[in-house]
């Protein structure tokens, strides 16, 4: 949706403007000269006949500028973004097991997610200088500069209409507005590659790793339970000399000597 959007308000685009020259001599006056244009903006293409204010010759003339590569190159992101889109979203309900197979689909959804989001951003900004340098040359102050007429002070020329470049400006808003979903879908389409499955095993892995040695080791051995010397009832454990088991808390009279 916003990559319609983005190309309709674009490339759909038709406008114009109208000027006033008022002669001296008021029989040669025109005041209402239109003067359209529309995309992809080849200006100097634009042709409008304007009066000399010398008799009833006019003078033909034109607007100056060529803005159609960066109208057409901003349009042209904008149709095949759409149209990926929508291929994408066939494959994402209808093929998701072909999608995942040999995590091949989602290894191209991200190398195609990345480029676009990258045209997105060139595209947006040269049609954002291109629509810059069209408002210039398109205004009425700055088209009236190339009548002749105009350039004598017993004439009057002014300007009765101004384009409307509303339609325009949305347009390069919904170029960034595309850069900016392509980017954070950037991150979405990463976790369904396998680069992201793989780097979530390593820390399981670990930690398992950490529990099997700590386990293994002997900090979870009972050291101080039944087989150790410790907990026996009335003996430390302790062997002589001899092998004999010395007790010294073993219940009966029993002396030092007679353990010896």
């Amino acid at each position: 949706l916003f990559a319609i959007f983005a190309f309709a308000t674009c490339g759909g685009y038709s406008g114009g403007l109208r000027l006033s020259v008022d002669c001296a001599n008021k029989s040669e006056s025109d005041l209402n000269i239109d003067i359209a244009f529309a995309y992809p903006f080849r200006l100097y293409q634009v042709n409008f006949d304007v009066p000399t204010c010398e008799g009833k010759h006019r003078e033909k003339l034109s607007l100056i500028g060529d803005f159609s590569s960066s109208a057409e190159f901003f349009v042209t992101i904008a149709v095949f973004a759409f149209l990926y889109s929508l291929a994408a979203t066939v494959v994402y309900i209808f093929f998701q097991n072909k999608y995942r197979e040999n995590n091949r689909g989602p290894l191209i959804d991200f190398i195609v997610t990345v480029v676009f989001s990258f045209l997105w951003l060139v595209g947006s900004s040269a049609w954002a200088k291109g629509l810059s340098d069209v408002k210039i040359a398109t205004d009425p102050d700055e088209v009236l500069l190339l009548m002749s007429a105009c350039k004598q002070q017993s004439n009057k020329c002014l300007p009765v209409r101004s384009p409307v470049m509303s339609s325009l400006n949305t347009s390069v808003v919904f170029g960034f507005l595309n850069f900016i979903l392509w980017a954070g879908n950037i991150w979405f389409v990463f976790k369904e590659t396998g680069w992201h499955s793989s780097g979530q095993r390593h820390p399981p892995d670990t930690m398992e790793k950490q529990s099997s040695s700590y386990n293994q080791g002997g900090y979870n051995q009972d050291s101080y339970g039944p087989a150790g010397g410790y907990n026996q009832p009335g003996s430390y454990g302790q062997v002589g000399e001899y092998g004999q088991s010395q007790s010294y808390g073993q219940s009966g009279p029993t002396s030092f000597a007679n353990q010896i």
